[in-house]
């Protein structure tokens, strides 16, 4: 397995790779998603929605928890998930950036 020298970059890099890795799957699109929809939600609930087996979305919850993209707090013995503002604006700004550098080149490439 290679070495992946994340050392070598920004602290900002590493955390949006982060933060990309953690949504490129279909299912944690699903579940971001969903929570927008329903601005939050008990796991259970989240297990209904999507087509897989409640340990798997269990994972994939942690993933989006572990990149800071969604927050999750105790109810009962439920947790209760939403989307954590942080993390998104950090993607936003990403993406803002790529916009004002395409809208000032007009699609002038190569």
């Amino acid at each position: 397995m290679g070495i992946t020298k994340t050392e070598h970059f920004t602290d900002e890099q590493n955390e949006l790779a982060i933060l990309a890795k953690a949504i490129g799957h279909p299912a944690r699109i699903a579940i971001i998603q969903h929570l927008i929809k329903v601005n939050s939600c008990v796991c259970g609930d989240i297990v209904n929605e999507l087509p897989l087996a409640q340990p798997t979305v269990s994972q994939h919850l942690k993933e989006l928890k572990n990149a800071g993209l969604i927050k999750g707090n105790f109810e009962g013995n439920s947790i209760c998930y939403c989307l954590n503002e942080e993390g998104f604006n950090k993607i936003k700004g990403f993406f803002q950036q790529v916009n004002t550098h395409l809208e000032n080149r007009k699609n002038q490439c190569c």
